[in-house]
């Protein structure tokens, strides 16, 4: 069963429309070049991410996840609030949950900064393809203690 190709659950908090669309279009073309097949979800924001790949887990249909979206700082500390409380809560389901996530979910100071990071292309950091291969290695690491990995 280990070269049964791994499913994967995209979820994507597209409040920044533009730079979602971006991290969506890395993440799908490294889940191509995986041969893995997925699905995708929306959420209202990243602060609903590990809530959603926490009731999709109990469907038991995915072999991963990866958390998509978009953080910017603004004038107030909500920004703070968010980014650590989304991060601490998608380690908590991968530690407690032995869930496979890949964490795609930028966190940056400004419009620009997100852009670059988010970018797919050569001149960008494609944090969604590098969330996808995270999610994969450790879809590896679970299949190989699973014993389903040979």
């Amino acid at each position: 069963m280990a070269d049964r190709a791994p499913h994967v659950l995209l979820v994507e908090a597209p409040y920044y429309t533009h730079i979602a669309a971006l991290l969506r279009e890395g993440a799908e073309k490294a889940l191509a070049a995986a041969g893995a097949t997925f699905d995708v979800i929306e959420v209202p924001g990243s602060f609903e991410l590990p809530g959603a790949i926490g009731i999709a887990a109990k469907a038991g249909k995915y072999d991963g996840f990866v958390a998509l979206g978009c953080v910017i700082r603004g004038e107030t500390t909500h920004y703070d609030h968010i980014c650590e409380s989304t991060a601490d809560w998608l380690q908590h389901l991968a530690v407690s949950d032995g869930l496979a996530i890949g964490y795609g979910i930028l966190t940056c100071e400004n419009e620009q900064q997100a852009l670059h990071r988010a970018n797919p292309g050569g001149n960008g950091r494609d944090h969604g393809g590098a969330a996808v291969r995270a999610c994969l290695a450790m879809v590896g690491v679970k299949r190989r203690f699973s014993g389903e990995a040979g």
